[in-house]
């Protein structure tokens, strides 16, 4: 936990495990499993890259991650 993408890609990470667990308990289901699989392989690749010195694609990754978090799994409005 050296980086600033350590650090970034872990709350983003986390942010995502937290909607997944809450949305897991909910009666109804309504999300797939998969739909969480390219958000958490992205916060992996943009850590790796901006450790890697690439902060310029790291960076790209991690705005891709929040796009699809908002967009495809919407936290914050209806599904």
């Amino acid at each position: 936990m050296q980086t600033i993408y350590d650090w970034a890609s872990l709350a983003i990470f986390a942010g995502l495990a937290v909607i997944f667990l809450q949305r897991s308990v909910e009666p109804e289901q309504t999300d797939r499993l998969i739909d969480y699989l390219p958000p958490a392989i992205g916060c992996a690749v943009a850590n790796w890259s901006g450790n890697h010195d690439h902060p310029i694609i790291a960076v790209l990754i991690l705005i891709a991650v929040v796009a699809h978090i908002l967009l495809i799994l919407k936290p914050f409005g209806n599904r």
